[in-house]
Formats: C-alpha cells, sequence, structure tokens
C-alpha cells in the first residue's frame, strides 16, 4: 500500500480531470467529482452514480435534478498500488472510466479501449 493523503489524492483527481480535453469537458452537465476514502464494495476504485447523457430523456423534466455524482476512492487505489507514480496512473485512468460512463460507454467498450 502506497500512503497517499486526501489533500494530494484529490491533487491527482484534479490533475486527471485537467487532462479531459476541454471540448469534452464543455459537455460534461451536472456532473460532481467527490473523492472518498473507500466506498461499500472495497474492490471498486471508482463509481458513476447518474444517468449517462445518451439516456437523459427530458432529463429532470424541466426542474433542478440533483447533479450525477463520480467517486474516486482513494484507499483501494493506494492498496492497489506499489508506488506513488502507479497511484497517479491509477488515479488517471480510474477518472477518465468513470467520466466515460457518464458519456455512456459501456465496460466493455472501455475493456476494448484500455481503460477498464
Amino acid at each position: 500500500m502506497v500512503a497517499v493523503s486526501q489533500e494530494r489524492f484529490e491533487e491527482l483527481v484534479g490533475r486527471a480531470l485537467d487532462t479531459i480535453p476541454d471540448d469534452l469537458a464543455e459537455m460534461m452537465e451536472n456532473v460532481v467529482v467527490l473523492v472518498e476514502d473507500e466506498g461499500d464494495d472495497p474492490d471498486i476504485w471508482g463509481l458513476y452514480d447518474g444517468i449517462p447523457l445518451t439516456d437523459r430523456v427530458d432529463y429532470g423534466g424541466g426542474e433542478m435534478v440533483l447533479p450525477d455524482r463520480i467517486y474516486i476512492y482513494r484507499l483501494p487505489i493506494c492498496e492497489g498500488c506499489a508506488s506513488e507514480a502507479e497511484v497517479v496512473e491509477e488515479v488517471r485512468v480510474t477518472v477518465i472510466h468513470e467520466v466515460a460512463h457518464h458519456f455512456g460507454i459501456e465496460d466493455d467498450r472501455l475493456d476494448e479501449l484500455g481503460w477498464a
């Protein structure tokens, strides 16, 4: 396990988000990215909780809706990595993977693309 502080981990998540091309970042609607120590399943490194953009039909019915959430889990990632450099890479992969779900890209396709 690699010890990475909450503050440093949040910085890594922010840097990973900064690598998303501007035209895609501008299309991210009503979504928030959160860092938590862990989720309900200790084997999951990230989770998208929301309605993908491709499935939004009359999203919210003209009313305000809570944002979709992307969770990035610090402890499982740190436990699965042998170095901080590996944590940096896995945070990037996890962030991109979960953002892809926001855009409606499923796990099978992400696996084909090398982002599983």
